[in-house]
């Protein structure tokens, strides 16, 4: 220490208010307002439109997506949940909805997709088999099946994330 300290200094060391650090505390003897109770509030969704236009709109995407995985574009989920991320945001609808949908509509259009391709007469089973044979799986047509879903469930995820980053938020969030 090269300042020396002084004898009121040293004097007032332990008693009441020789402790402020200039202020930062309330002036006298105030003390702040206890917190206010929480009171759980169920506000009404703010999404926009109606349920049935995303319905509606939810039943195409899978239409969309079964038909490009039976031209064999299949990336679509990719690009519908792109879309579906942009419009979530813009809807106002938060994830907790718009991922299980997302997730739903990706799957049910691949399933719908591989079960027209199998109707048609294209060997969509023995295929399954086959890749989980040079896999090293078990030899059946179901886990692979159940992993080409999961793909375009990821694919469409991966897009509503995207989407979701790309699009500005909405004036009112």
């Amino acid at each position: 220490m090269t300042r020396q300290v002084s004898r009121s200094e040293v004097d007032r060391l332990g008693k009441r208010g020789s402790y402020r650090l200039g202020g930062l505390g309330p002036v006298g003897g105030v003390r702040p307002a206890p917190p206010r109770p929480f009171k759980p509030s169920f506000p009404r969704p703010r999404h926009h439109g109606s349920i049935s236009g995303w319905i509606l709109t939810a039943a195409a995407a899978t239409i969309l997506i079964a038909g490009a995985a039976v031209i064999g574009v299949w990336f679509m989920p990719l690009i519908v949940g792109i879309v579906t991320g942009v419009a979530t945001r813009q809807g106002g609808w938060r994830l907790r909805v718009s991922v299980p949908a997302v997730t739903i509509i990706a799957a049910a259009g691949w399933g719908l997709g591989l079960w027209l391709s199998a109707l048609k007469g294209l060997p969509v089973g023995a295929t399954a088999r086959t890749i989980a044979v040079v896999a090293g799986l078990p030899a059946g047509a179901l886990l692979p099946v159940a992993i080409t879903l999961a793909v375009s469930a990821a694919q469409s995820l991966a897009g509503l994330w995207l989407g979701r980053a790309l699009a500005p938020r909405p004036p009112w969030d």
